[in-house]
């Protein structure tokens, strides 16, 4: 049987930096090296440089080790 993965619904798919960074405690900077970095998902939506919250979502459902 194959093993089905669980259906997430997102009130936003992507946020602000900012509100991104109110919401974890972040700098607004902090946020914005991180995302330069690669390491925070993003999109351009026109011209604003978006959080991609569903990518992140997936990306920690789909992580195997806890630390």
């Amino acid at each position: 049987m194959d093993e089905q993965k669980p259906i997430i619904l997102l009130a936003t798919p992507v946020m602000t930096q900012d509100r991104y960074a109110q919401l974890t405690g972040l700098t607004e900077g902090q946020v914005r090296g991180q995302i330069e970095k690669g390491h925070l998902p993003s999109l351009k939506v026109g011209r604003v440089r978006m959080v991609n919250i569903a990518l992140l979502s997936q990306a920690a459902l789909e992580q195997e080790d806890w630390q």
